[in-house]
């Protein structure tokens, strides 16, 4: 499946402008079948790195936003790989987080919130080597999930 050029906006305003113009306007649905919703505040998640890696998304991320359009057509991917989500709080995996996994290292990850629905909650570029020795990279992590549990059609 051929995924959409990166984008080449001026800058923040103009990517939280298209994001939200292409996704807060209405439900992006997935191959399957499941309404995704997004929000206005969604784009500071995906589009907004820590500089210090510690959890806090203090800097815009030029690298994620370029790929915004990236996210819808990774939640169409019928190829996508899908994995069940990991909870880090209660360090366990969540049977309603659904994490895909496109275009090598592209990250969509959603949470279902009911039959057929599902809420976004992020997209970025994973690591694919790790920081620190002996750990796996994140996608490696990823990838060592549990499978999502494909629909029967």
């Amino acid at each position: 499946m051929p995924y959409p050029s990166l984008l080449g906006l001026s800058g923040e305003a103009q990517y939280r402008a298209h994001f939200e113009t292409t996704y807060c306007a209405g439900p992006v649905f997935t191959f399957d079948g499941v309404e995704v919703r997004f929000r206005r505040s969604d784009f500071d998640h995906c589009c907004f790195e820590s500089s210090r890696r510690d959890r806090s998304k203090d800097r815009f991320s030029r690298s994620r936003a370029e790929r915004l359009d990236w996210i819808g057509a990774a939640l169409r991917d019928p190829n996508a790989e899908l994995f069940i989500g990991w909870d880090r709080n209660r360090k366990r995996y969540d049977p309603n987080r659904r994490v895909a996994v496109v275009m090598q290292n592209y990250v969509v990850v959603i949470a279902i919130t009911g039959p057929n629905r599902a809420d976004f909650v992020t997209a970025y570029l994973a690591e694919t080597q790790s920081q620190k020795p002996a750990r796996p990279s994140t996608l490696d992590r990823i990838r060592s999930s549990p499978k999502w549990p494909r629909k029967n059609r």
